[in-house]
């Protein structure tokens, strides 16, 4: 029997079997969309973290407390804002250490309110970070020191609470309370770690900790001279604050580091969600292989007839594994357009991030394929071997 002709006879059986034929594919085309989109959410974390710590500018060092070694971080940190200003004296350069901290808020403008990162900073963050600015101007060393109540918004919060109009010199909440004057806004650069980074709020960092209710300060970001100068510094200011906190431990991360460990992270999360995905495939395989084996047992008489014929085991065999084929394939295309679809409308609809990598679609779309010659395997050899004589009693 011709390949042709096997795949025409197996396109017959299933559109005399539509509603059955339907459920087997729905089956295959959830699975494939589950992992399309899974896939997807997976990869658009893992470049949008990658962005964000891209942005850091590959000669700037985050000091954190805890070690280098992976682990729970520690619930207080023994960081302090003057210590910014110390390894600033151990550097040479003040201007280019920062302190921050960051707690989740919200701002507010009459009506409009708006979900953002509050971000307690200091003067020098913005130039150790590379942030810059849109219209107005960041925060001063007099801000921090008199914590004051001003704001920087980023775009994103600019122009969901105030639209075109000029937001400088209006007031807002922030967090809660009432009366910060918006000083500035950044420029727009786009998603970050954990969401929008262009939803955020600077305020100067002594009024974030008194708002919060904290002294310390979640980590100190170093901006070096040049790109080799960075293993030299990370030395510097581990010892300096080893130094001062005996039997504390601190870690200073570059943006490589960050990447790398990160990307390990991100990758083994995508493996995690892409194998989650991957049983309801096999799911639909199941299902697959049970409907053809309720085809061999309806359909044992044809079987025989055809046999009786002249039909070989290999013609019997080539029908049934077309069938199978034909289940998977159909249902897989349905799945990659369902899961492509739903991908793009997370996106859009939600602030979850995703990227749809042209491989994804592709692998699923061969895997469900191979789903169906496998699952088909086992019924079309035993509808193979069935003994025509036997099959026609």
């Amino acid at each position: 029997m011709r390949v042709a002709e096997s795949y025409r006879e197996a396109s017959d059986a299933l559109r005399a079997h539509r509603f059955r034929s339907a459920l087997a594919m729905l089956g295959v085309a959830v699975g494939v969309a589950a992992v399309v989109v899974l896939v997807a959410v997976g990869a658009g974390a893992r470049d949008l973290v990658r962005s964000a710590i891209e942005g850091l500018g590959s000669n700037v060092i985050v000091v954190a407390p805890g070690g280098p070694a992976p682990g729970p971080a520690p619930v207080a940190g023994r960081m302090r804002l003057e210590d910014a200003r110390y390894l600033g004296q151990v550097t040479g350069d003040e201007s280019a250490v920062a302190a921050a901290l960051g707690s989740g808020g919200e701002v507010r403008a009459g009506r409009g309110s708006m979900p953002v990162m509050v971000v307690g900073a200091d003067e020098n963050l913005r130039g150790v970070l590379g942030r810059p600015l849109r219209q107005g101007r960041y925060l001063t060393r007099a801000d921090v020191d008199g914590r004051g109540r001003v704001v920087v918004l980023g775009s994103g919060a600019a122009r969901r609470l105030f639209g075109d109009a000029d937001p400088v010199g209006r007031q807002v909440s922030v967090a809660g309370r009432s009366r910060f004057r918006v000083v500035g806004v950044l420029a727009e650069v786009g998603r970050g770690f954990g969401g929008a980074r262009d939803a955020e709020a600077h305020i100067p960092i002594t009024t974030a900790q008194r708002m919060f209710g904290v002294t310390r300060v979640d980590y100190i970001a170093v901006r070096a001279p040049a790109k080799g100068d960075v293993p030299r510094l990370r030395a510097e200011v581990v010892d300096a604050l080893q130094s001062k906190y005996r039997g504390e431990s601190f870690s200073a991360v570059t943006r490589t580091q960050l990447l790398g460990t990160v990307g390990r992270l991100l990758g083994a999360l995508t493996g995690v969600l892409a194998a989650i995905a991957a049983v309801s495939l096999l799911a639909g395989g199941a299902g697959v292989s049970g409907i053809m084996f309720a085809g061999v047992r309806e359909r044992t008489g044809e079987i025989g007839l055809r046999k009786a014929l002249g039909a070989r085991r290999r013609d019997i065999l080539a029908q049934f594994l077309a069938e199978a084929v034909l289940l998977t394939s159909f249902g897989g295309a349905a799945g990659v357009l369902l899961g492509v679809g739903a991908a793009l409308a997370v996106g859009v609809l939600t602030p979850v991030p995703v990227a749809v990598a042209w491989w994804s679609p592709a692998l699923a779309f061969a895997v469900s394929a191979a789903v169906g010659v496998v699952s088909g395997v086992v019924p079309a050899r035993r509808a193979a071997r069935l003994d025509p004589v036997a099959a026609l009693r």
